[in-house]
């Protein structure tokens, strides 16, 4: 049984068809998915949940499909990682990383978004499915694309990871290179879209797709005990999924499955592309784009679709937003492995480079719970450790040298005797 009604202008409210639409004729304001909250209301209760299987689709009620999934059945229920170890560096009392750097099939967030947005363009008939995207997302629609049958068209900034272009042409897409930032070939796609009729997921289908990063905060709900978060971090390129994530928790609340209590949003950009944070600081309705400059190219988008949104969902909140430098960024990523073994990709190091200068701020209380949000694998980006990170000692095949390297590093090992 559906319980998506309508698709809805989020701005003047007026409904339309659920079809291949997301932007609203009269006031150009973006449309999202309208459900029957009272019905989903009778028959989604924590036992039910915690009876189905592991995955995004145990919220199904919460997903903008007619029928069932066809796309991603071992997509999300990723690990909650309860931070001890990097909560005693950072001084803090409660922390938990919600690792979907680790998600299938292609260890990013985007696996979700993919998943729902595809299993809708089955629905609706479609029969070829692309993208633009500044990796993550091309790696998983060429995955999913493949898994299912599709054919796929992807979109990406020519100057990509090298690594994100070979996850992606892996699995037989048509992979188009552009020269020129993705808001630039997010413009090509959208001229595309309107003249070949394909799906795209992150166009024409935007408003299903972002709907699958619900699932992310879902998730953690069910996983901190059905509670809320005190304060969660969240990585920002185009603004969707920390909205998402807020509506997920509002929904929760809604719906009785949590308490209705207060959680603090926070927003993480990279300080070369961080034109909704520079808002936020700034105090400014409007997002002014900007060139994007920093390792962390999967979050540089300098006109975010959904600025405007994540900059409000961040001050209603009592969140705020703050950025990381590229330093700040690597020196992140290292921590979080030295610590608790997660290797992030940039985006993470974004997300605890600024949830680190948020906590010196004052802006979140060490006393309170926390998580931060890993959104993609770091064997995606390792380019940008390369030369930060001094390579191994090389001995020869001696014990005689190991002991020389021993003493030489000043180490210290137990010998045990048996």
């Amino acid at each position: 049984m559906s319980f998506m009604k309508s698709l809805k202008c989020r701005e003047c409210g007026r409904e339309y068809p659920k079809e291949a639409l997301h932007v609203c004729e009269f006031c150009f304001g973006p449309l999202e998915v309208d459900y029957d909250y009272e019905g989903i209301g009778k028959v989604l209760t924590r036992e039910v949940i915690e009876s189905r299987e592991p995955n995004m689709w145990r919220y199904k009620e919460l997903l903008p499909l007619d029928g069932e999934p066809t796309v991603g059945m071992q997509v999300g229920f990723t690990p909650l990682v309860k931070a001890d170890n990097l909560a005693k560096v950072l001084g803090v009392r409660e922390l938990y990383v919600k690792n979907d750097a680790v998600n299938f099939p292609t260890l990013s967030f985007k696996d979700r978004v993919v998943s729902v947005a595809m299993s809708r363009a089955r629905e609706m008939g479609f029969k070829i499915v692309s993208c633009a995207s500044t990796g993550n997302l091309a790696n998983s629609v060429a995955a999913n694309a493949s898994a299912c049958g599709m054919e796929s068209y992807v979109f990406i900034p020519c100057d990509l990871e090298k690594t994100k272009i070979l996850g992606t042409q892996v699995y037989g897409s048509h992979v188009v290179g552009i020269k020129g930032t993705y808001d630039e070939v997010n413009r090509l796609c959208s001229e595309i879209a309107g003249k070949y009729g394909w799906a795209f997921v992150n166009i024409n289908i935007r408003p299903y797709y972002a709907e699958g990063s619900k699932s992310f905060g879902h998730e953690i709900a069910e996983q901190l005990g059905w509670k809320l978060p005190q304060n969660i971090v969240v990585p920002m390129a185009g603004g969707s999924l920390i909205t998402k994530i807020a509506k997920s928790f509002k929904e929760f609340k809604m719906l009785g499955l949590v308490e209705d209590t207060p959680t603090k949003v926070f927003g993480a950009q990279a300080s070369g592309c961080s034109p909704i944070v520079n808002a936020v600081k700034g105090g400014h309705e409007l997002i002014k784009p900007v060139h994007p400059d920093t390792i962390a190219k999967s979050l540089a988008i300098g006109n975010p679709a959904d600025g405007y949104y994540s900059a409000k969902t961040m001050i209603n909140s009592g969140g705020w937003g703050e950025d990381a430098s590229d330093d700040e960024i690597i020196s992140a990523m290292r921590l979080l492995a030295e610590t608790e073994g997660i290797f992030a990709e940039t985006a993470g190091g974004v997300t605890l480079g600024s949830a680190i200068k948020l906590l010196e701020s004052g802006r979140i209380n060490k006393d309170e719970s926390i998580v931060l949000c890993i959104t993609g694998n770091g064997l995606k980006t390792q380019e940008a450790l390369y030369g930060k990170i001094d390579g191994p000692p090389v001995i020869e095949a001696s014990l005689k040298d190991f002991d020389s390297l021993v003493q030489s590093s000043g180490d210290t090992y137990a010998t045990a005797k048996s």
